[in-house]
């Protein structure tokens, strides 16, 4: 048997919070005919993230800080897309903004939601390898990040330390490594 989608049959705007956060109420029916008033639904910005590998097979890691981590926290490059902007030119953007990097072999790792009953945005997650510094970075991130080039075995290390401190960088990395092993 193939299970049935839930139906969305109305939906009202709670709160928004411009570009970064929209809060809706759905009313929504399940498959057996039941049906859920209230069901909250977020929207906020798709995103990118970009595991990075140079020329030289070293990995481009920040080391830095998130709102959200009571630590420092490895993390790969990253952000958001513009409205209306492809995913892969978005990767290309972000990269050559926060490292200063251009790659010209990007592979995709897939798309996905972030929580798949609220919502929340897609994650869009690629490999770029083979990049080669072509300027400074111009990054207007808010967190302060130093940029790290790491080796295979130490993203490995980090990956397995739990040093990526967000579920999104982990399965971007982890994925990254898995294509890398497999030698695509």
């Amino acid at each position: 048997m193939t299970p049935k989608p839930w139906k969305t049959l109305s939906r009202s705007t709670v709160l928004d919070y411009d570009k970064w956060l929209t809060v809706e109420s759905h009313t929504i029916e399940l498959p057996n005919g039941d049906i859920i008033e209230d069901w909250a639904w977020l929207i906020t910005p798709d995103f990118v993230i970009v595991v990075a590998v140079t020329e030289d097979d070293q990995f481009l890691v920040f080391r830095q800080t998130k709102y959200c981590v009571e630590d420092v926290t490895l993390a790969p490059v990253g952000g958001y897309l513009d409205p209306g902007e492809d995913a892969l030119d978005a990767a290309k953007r972000e990269l050559f903004e926060e490292t200063g990097y251009e790659s010209t072999e990007w592979i995709s790792l897939g798309q996905y939601c972030v929580d798949g009953n609220r919502g929340v945005g897609t994650a869009h997650l690629f490999l770029a390898q083979g990049a080669r510094h072509a300027a400074d970075a111009n990054a207007d991130d808010l967190e302060e990040q130093e940029l790290l080039l790491l080796s295979q075995s130490e993203v490995e290390q980090a990956l397995m330390a739990g040093e990526f401190k967000l579920v999104p960088w982990t399965a971007a990395v982890a994925l990254a490594l898995r294509v890398l092993d497999s030698g695509q």
